[in-house]
């Protein structure tokens, strides 16, 4: 049902858009036609002509309690006036202490430690520091080498590209860092076309991790990394048994396992992590985005008990880890994550994204047959609608897919090249669906 509700006045947008340069945006296109936005509450952006925009992406991915929360907002301006800074190298704050407590125990057992910074990138290229420096402290210097995957995102660090698999965020930037391979995607259309949930074709991939160990030699792998869902290439689903496989691989070669998770963590594939939903214990997890519903920036790595405690060693007072960030727990962001697990947990998110998943996944795939669409793939509360390309125009079908939705349709998605992304808040109704299905077909036929 279209929401009839009255819509809030037009505010006074900027006369002169050329000063931002805007990340990630084709800025030409976006000055011609800006999508300004305003406000948001619950399902809902706001534009600064007063139209309400459903929610389709959680914002990017962040906005897994919905928008303008309240008890989130307050936790922050309350902090703000109690504490507004604290330096966290040598000094530290209750609130980090707690935060780091109640991630910990949302994880699997035996991650139990938390090391804060300030986004997804940061998490990524955190995580890969750690992940070399424990191997340099365990005698073991010769395992520098690092393993992601083509197709994968893991931020727009040096270390994050350099692992990273899409093209596209490659190819300006050089050779990056050396010593860097990465294992297959997962995704064979032909295989695994319109599929609800995990594929059930596509676990060998993971086997290519045994050539590459017999290619560079285990004992110069120091870790591999991964999304359980790919997400930013379009939603990609680990196939069934794919990470497990990959778990017994690195186990056995003495390569350490990241999962990134600033994607599917706090309740976008139904559990608090996709490690818990997949049964698969990795030496680390990175997280970001949901954590403060996107009402502040924050990362971070959970880490195994086995890495942090061995660098817990030498005289005491040496710094361990000689890694941070001015901001890392900033003590806005730690109320911000305090009031947003608060939210996920009494409203019970996690498991309500798992119970609409299967309506979900229904309702998406009733596009199929809709002009252009080739594949969809849906898993938790995310799904993918890749549209046919327009001949040597990759890309121009679904960015045209961006602008009617938002221009013509009252609807935000996400798109990755010719890709529809549906990444709704957790607070969806199965009403709501069924209003993003339908726009989201009007989009489709717009862009025929």
């Amino acid at each position: 049902m279209l929401d009839k509700s009255p819509r809030p006045a037009a505010v006074n947008v900027p006369n002169d858009l050329a000063a931002h340069w805007m990340p990630f945006t084709a800025n030409r296109a976006f000055k011609k036609a800006p999508r300004l936005l305003a406000g948001a509450k619950d399902m809902h952006y706001i534009t600064v002509d007063g139209r309400k925009i459903i929610d389709a992406a959680s914002g990017m991915w962040c906005t897994n309690a919905g928008h303008g929360r309240t008890q989130i907002s307050s936790a922050i301006a309350k902090q703000a006036e109690a504490l507004d800074y604290a330096p966290p190298f040598q000094f530290g704050i209750p609130q980090a202490f707690e935060l780091a407590s109640r991630i910990a125990d949302l994880a699997p057992a035996g991650l139990d430690h938390v090391f804060f910074c300030n986004s997804g990138s940061e998490a990524a290229d955190t995580a890969l520091k750690i992940a070399l420096a424990y191997h340099q402290i365990n005698g073991q210097g010769s395992r520098t080498r690092l393993i992601g995957r083509e197709r994968g995102y893991h931020g727009v660090g040096f270390g994050g590209t350099s692992v990273g698999g899409i093209v596209n965020n490659r190819k300006m930037f050089g050779t990056l860092l050396a010593g860097v391979d990465h294992l297959p995607a997962t995704y064979d259309r032909e295989k695994q076309a319109f599929t609800k949930g995990e594929p059930d074709y596509g676990v060998h991939f993971a086997d290519e991790l045994e050539r590459l160990v017999n290619l560079h030699g285990a004992t110069t792998i120091a870790a591999v990394i991964v999304e359980p869902m790919a997400g930013s290439t379009g939603v990609l689903p680990a196939p069934k048994g794919y990470l497990k496989r990959l778990r017994e691989i690195t186990q056995k070669h003495g390569i350490l396992l990241i999962f990134d998770e600033v994607i599917t963590g706090y309740g976008r594939l139904g559990y608090a992590f996709a490690a818990e939903r997949y049964g698969v214990l990795p030496d680390m997890i990175t997280f970001a985005k949901g954590i403060t519903n996107g009402a502040a920036p924050m990362g971070g790595v959970i880490v195994r008990d086995t890495i942090h405690d061995a660098f817990m060693s030498g005289p005491e007072h040496v710094v361990e880890l000689t890694h941070g960030y001015t901001y890392s727990a900033h003590p806005l962001a730690c109320a911000a994550g305090l009031a947003t697990l608060d939210i996920y947990r009494d409203e019970k998110l996690f498991e309500r994204a798992l119970k609409l998943e299967p309506k979900f996944a229904d309702a998406v795939m009733t596009l199929k047959g809709q002009p252009n669409v080739v594949d969809i793939r849906t898993i938790g509360l995310t799904a993918g609608i890749d549209l046919a390309s327009r001949p040597d125009l990759v890309g121009k079908r679904g960015f045209d897919a961006l602008n009617s939705a938002f221009h013509d349709n009252d609807l935000m998605l996400r798109i990755a090249g010719d890709t529809l992304a549906l990444t709704p808040p957790l607070i969806v109704s199965e009403e709501q669906i069924g209003e993003i299905v339908e726009k989201v077909a009007k989009v489709i036929r717009a862009v025929a």
